[in-house]
């Protein structure tokens, strides 16, 4: 299953780019391959022109976005987060993002990264910092709170895009249930019709019986077994019709519903 199976991703883009614009953290979806989902918000120049923007900086922030779990410092030294996106039991992708420092950047740290990913060193340290500063407490909050709101309405868009299924197959299936009452109707009304012709049969049959006399006496027995028959299936016939009836009303209460 698949976020885009059931959702519109643009939700998850509005909340995302809220949620950045009032924290000043980054953040993206991402699915469970690692493809983005929806697009960044809030990314640093510092990640994304310098860090991310190198082969080697690239591949370590790879590998940070696939295993890193909660709140947890990222190879260039800044605070990430990543929150799973949870659907019963299953997962279905993440929330990622981050990109703040829990404190005032120590700059040969930074100068030292830069060295190891081959990035100008005071670029870099010109970059980071631009990046803004939260406390770890602050950081913890916010991506638990990101957390919590995208899995709540994942799991509306699901709940609502399957009770969208349901009724659909349910107004289905009353439909097919409609005609075949209606076919029931048809079908009991001919076997009325046939009923009715037996019974003439069988008094007609009673009739040249009581002419012929003696003779005829046996086929006067199954004249008036003919009769009890006919009698018989003309009362099945009416039962029948008041299912179809009642089922008929019961369907139409639920189209009213």
């Amino acid at each position: 299953m698949k976020l885009s199976d059931f959702m519109d991703l643009s939700q998850l883009q509005k909340i995302q780019d809220a949620f950045s614009a009032a924290t000043g953290l980054a953040a993206v979806a991402i699915d469970t391959e690692g493809n983005y989902l929806t697009k960044g918000s809030g990314f640093t120049e510092f990640c994304m022109k310098h860090t991310r923007g190198c082969a080697e900086g690239a591949k370590r922030c790879q590998k940070c976005d696939t295993a890193g779990k909660g709140v947890y410092e990222c190879h260039a030294g800044l605070m990430d987060f990543s929150i799973d996106i949870i659907m019963n039991g299953e997962k279905l992708g993440a929330v990622i993002g981050g990109q703040v420092l829990p404190h005032e950047p120590d700059e040969e740290k930074f100068r030292q990264i830069a060295e190891e990913l081959g990035i100008n060193p005071e670029s870099y340290v010109r970059a980071v910092h631009k990046v803004p500063v939260r406390s770890e407490k602050s950081i913890n909050a916010a991506a638990s709170l990101l957390g919590d709101v995208v899995n709540r309405m994942v799991l509306q868009e699901y709940m609502n895009a399957t009770e969208y299924k349901k009724i659909h197959v349910w107004e289905e299936e009353i439909a097919n249930a409609t005609e075949t009452v209606t076919r029931i109707k048809e079908n009991t009304k001919e076997l009325e019709a046939i009923a009715s012709k037996q019974t003439i049969m069988a008094l007609n049959a009673s009739i040249e019986t009581a002419r012929v006399g003696a003779a005829g006496a046996g086929f006067g027995i199954i004249a008036k077994q003919m009769g009890a028959f006919s009698k018989q299936s003309t009362e099945i016939y009416k039962k029948i019709t008041q299912d179809a009836n009642s089922i008929a009303e019961s369907i139409h209460k639920m189209n009213e519903t």
